[in-house]
C-alpha cells in the first residue's frame, strides 16, 4: 500500500501531509487516478489488523497493490511467516522495500516489484490487500473478481469497492490518523473472491431427487429458482461465501438444507433432509453457463 508510519518517515510524512492540505483534489485527481493516491502514513495498528482479519498465516502468498514502503508484505513475513509481493509504481518506494526485507532477513519471502497495479500477475494470491483512493478502487474492481481464484480474501483500509460488498467490516479508534485526514478512526473491509455458480445446474441427491437448479448472480449475491420433476420450488437462504454454496428448499413438512463447495464447474456436499437419520450426499453439474453482473 501507499503507506508508511510516521515513526519511520517523518520528514517524507511531513511532506506529505502539507501537500494534502495545500493541494486540492480537483488539480491532482488525474495523478490519483494513476498511482491510486498519495503517500500517506499508516499506523501499525492498522496494518496488523488487516492481516489478522484476512486470516494470514504461513501457507499464505500475500499481494499488495500500491505497496509503498511495503509495511504489510514485510509485516506478514515477518510476524506471520507468510510470503509475499509487493507492487509500486514508485522506483524509490520500491527499493526501500526490498532493501528492508534484507535488513529483516525475509528478502526470501518478501519481494517488491515497480509495475503498474493493473498489470500485476495476480495468479498466486491467497490475500490481496489494498490502501487504494476509490476511483482506482473501483476501477481494479473487475481485475481483482476476474483473476483472483474463489476464496481468495481481499482487505481494504478505509475504501471500498462500490457496489461490491464487503462480507465483512470492522471499525476501530485510530488517534494518529487524525493529524492525516481529520478522522481518527479507520475501517477495513473484508471480501471473500466469489466462485462463478450464475447459470443452470443439475443437482442429484444420492438415492433420491434430482432438481434443476437456475442462478442468478451479483458478485456474491446470488438468486435462484428450483424445478423438480417439472414442478417450480422456492429456494431459500441462497448463500454464497468464497467457494462455499448453501441454499434450503422445502421437503414434505420441513426444509431439506444443501451445503456444499463449488470446485472446477462442478458442486458437491450434503444435504439434511428433515427426520433423516445421517445426511445424504448431493453432486451438481453445470448444464448452462450464465452471465455473473459485477457493474
Amino acid at each position: 500500500m501507499r503507506v508508511t508510519t510516521r515513526s519511520e518517515y517523518p520528514g517524507r510524512a511531513l511532506t506529505c501531509l502539507l501537500a494534502a492540505l495545500a493541494l486540492t483534489c480537483a488539480a491532482h485527481a488525474a495523478d490519483d487516478f494513476k498511482t491510486g493516491g498519495p503517500y500517506v502514513p499508516t499506523p501499525q495498528v492498522v496494518v496488523d489488523q488487516m492481516l489478522r482479519m484476512a486470516g494470514v498465516g504461513e501457507g499464505d502468498f500475500v499481494i499488495d497493490l500500491g505497496s509503498g514502503d511495503g509495511v504489510i508484505v514485510l509485516t506478514a513475513a515477518k510476524q506471520f511467516k507468510a510470503a509475499g509481493m509487493g507492487v509500486d509504481i514508485d522506483p524509490e518506494l520500491v527499493k526501500l522495500s526490498n532493501d528492508t526485507a534484507r535488513v529483516l532477513g525475509v528478502a526470501d519471502r518478501a519481494r517488491f516489484l515497480q509495475q503498474d497495479v493493473f498489470k500485476a500477475d495476480l495468479s498466486r494470491a491467497s490475500v490481496l490487500t489494498l490502501y487504494l483512493l476509490p476511483p482506482m478502487m473501483l476501477s481494479l474492481r473487475p481485475k481483482i473478481f476476474n483473476e483472483l481464484k474463489p476464496g481468495v480474501r481481499v482487505v481494504s483500509h478505509d475504501y471500498h469497492l462500490g457496489e461490491w460488498e464487503p462480507d465483512d467490516q470492522i471499525s476501530f479508534d485510530v488517534p494518529e490518523k487524525e493529524s492525516v485526514n481529520g478522522v481518527p478512526q479507520a475501517t477495513i473491509y473484508l471480501w471473500r473472491v466469489p466462485a462463478r455458480v450464475a447459470g443452470k445446474w443439475e443437482v442429484r441427491v444420492a438415492g433420491g431427487e434430482t432438481y434443476e437448479l437456475n442462478l442468478r448472480q451479483r458478485f456474491q449475491v446470488v438468486e435462484g429458482s428450483v424445478a423438480a420433476g417439472g414442478k417450480p420450488l422456492r429456494a431459500q437462504q441462497l448463500k454464497l461465501r468464497g467457494s462455499e454454496f448453501s441454499f434450503a428448499l422445502p421437503d414434505g413438512k420441513g426444509v431439506a438444507r444443501f451445503s456444499g463447495r463449488v470446485r472446477d464447474g462442478a458442486m458437491e456436499g450434503v444435504v439434511e433432509k428433515p427426520g433423516a437419520r445421517a445426511p445424504a450426499r448431493w453432486t451438481a453439474v453445470r448444464t448452462a453457463a450464465g452471465a455473473v453482473n459485477i457493474n
